[in-house]
């Protein structure tokens, strides 16, 4: 088996991306913000991400709070109603989320050589 070094598992940008890096944290996150700010409700956040199955987008908001990128407020009414925002360390990511964004919109083409792929969920 192959020795890990410490610096590698030690690694600030390893364990920061691994919090927010995968597709639907990334949408989940560029939601909320496009919203200016304004709490969403779990469906309308679902609305917004058809391709993602509502088990992955409840997991995928679980894990987002969990590492305290956003704010889960439940409010005590029959039925219950959720809302989910940014928090101010989720607001702070979002310059470098739309840097990234930006990136992606300039050289999509180059990087897909012009094919969407549909995801399968």
């Amino acid at each position: 088996m192959k020795e890990i070094l410490a610096e590698y598992l030690s690694c600030p940008i390893r364990h920061v991306i691994t919090r927010f890096g995968d597709k639907w944290s990334l949408l989940v996150l560029y939601s909320l913000w496009r919203n200016n700010s304004d709490p969403m409700r779990f469906s309308e956040l679902h609305k917004l991400m058809v391709d993602c199955s509502q088990k992955m987008l409840s997991q995928t908001l679980k894990r987002l709070e969990k590492n305290h990128l956003i704010a889960r407020k439940q409010y005590p009414e029959i039925p219950p109603r959720v809302e989910y925002s940014l928090t101010p360390l989720g607001q702070s990511l979002m310059p470098s989320v739309c840097s990234l964004i930006q990136w992606g919109l300039e050289h999509f083409t180059e990087v897909t050589d012009g094919k969407v792929l549909v995801s399968d969920r």
